[in-house]
């Protein structure tokens, strides 16, 4: 099957598939749109079943990043790139060298930084190949704390809208992984009361939630079956599918993870059971955000209020929603597109 012909094909503007036989790297680096500015997006290493799914995965990421940036208002456009293999045992310094050398050879239409299973020292072995890298730990650094701030006040938007207050003291929310972001996240979360429900593939990091969190652990598919009112999915993507909306009892999905509906479809689901959902892209926008204060030159106070405005967007996408009796990623879409086609005509 042809890329063109792919079902998460979106008008991209160039796909690379990039190997390098002497040190194993297989990767896919996907630019979207470039319309806003040169592609920005990071970089995420999985061990893919096979690389067509790998293929899906990154078509989908640039695709969202486009329309990430294009609402957090940044002068960057949409990309992303997939490492294939084991983190754990298939990284290496020439890997990331070779990674770096495809980079560089796309002239700056895609800017690189960290993303599931990499690093800041990671990007840095990048960096010496190539000046189109952001996030590093010399300049802008870990993007985290920012990413799991704009979740949480996602959380917060999407409570006013479905709760009545932004007050998340007493709800309970189920957190779906507790990594760098969904640790932070459920840090923030719980320091104002809410009552939370963890799981995590890494035991050390759950059970470090249950003692400074007062967080309550369950297994990894237990969580999808526990008493909530918000789902946080905060790890990997396509947890909202047809098998667990039969199990999630929440009222608001609102978390960090990227491509969270496992299809376009789900958004129209979602909103007919009853569910208020935060489009991943928006709500997880604090990443790219803090990213693009080094891509971009802006100051500290700049990037803050940025991250802040998240909350904002998100109130407008659930108020449009609501007045138009549509999906909240529908909404999102649309008003990413708008913003899109205004720069394509010189507005």
């Amino acid at each position: 099957m042809s890329v063109f012909d792919h079902k998460e094909f979106d008008n991209h503007e160039e796909v690379v598939f990039c190997y390098d036989q002497a040190s194993g790297l297989k990767a896919i680096i996907a630019v979207h749109d470039t319309t806003m500015g040169p592609s920005l997006g990071g970089t995420r290493m999985w061990d893919y079943a096979s690389s067509a799914e790998a293929l899906t995965d990154v078509l989908r990421l640039s695709r969202g990043m486009t329309y990430k940036s294009a609402l957090a208002g940044l002068p960057l456009g949409g990309g992303k790139a997939v490492i294939i293999g084991n983190a754990k045992t298939d990284k290496s310094p020439e890997l990331f060298k070779a990674y770096g050398r495809f980079v560089d050879s796309l002239g700056g239409k895609y800017i690189t930084a960290e993303d599931v299973n990499i690093r800041t020292g990671d990007i840095e072995i990048v960096g010496t190949q190539t000046r189109y890298v952001a996030g590093t730990e010399s300049k802008a650094g870990d993007p985290s704390p920012h990413t799991a701030l704009g979740s949480y006040l996602g959380v917060k938007a999407a409570a006013k809208h479905k709760f009545g207050s932004d007050d998340v003291k007493g709800l309970r929310i189920a957190i779906q992984g507790l990594g760098a972001v969904g640790y932070e996240f459920a840090r923030l979360l719980a320091n104002d009361g809410a009552i939370l429900t963890v799981c995590d593939v890494n035991q050390e990091v759950v059970d470090k939630a249950v003692k400074q969190l007062g967080a309550t652990a369950v297994g990894i598919d237990e969580i999808y079956d526990v008493e909530m009112d918000v789902y946080a999915p905060c790890a990997l993507g396509a947890t909202i599918n047809n098998d667990t909306l039969k199990r999630i009892k929440a009222l608001v999905i609102a978390g960090s993870a990227n491509n969270q509906l496992a299809t376009n479809a789900h958004d129209k689901i979602v909103k007919e059971m009853g569910i208020l959902y935060a489009p991943d892209y928006v709500i997880n926008a604090g990443g790219v955000i803090h990213i693009s204060s080094e891509a971009a030159n802006f100051s500290s106070e700049e990037t803050a209020g940025r991250v802040r405005g998240i909350y904002n967007t998100l109130d407008l996408i659930f108020s449009r929603a609501t007045e138009e009796d549509r999906p909240t990623g529908e909404i999102a879409d649309e008003l990413a597109r708008e913003i899109l086609a205004a720069k394509a005509r010189g507005n």
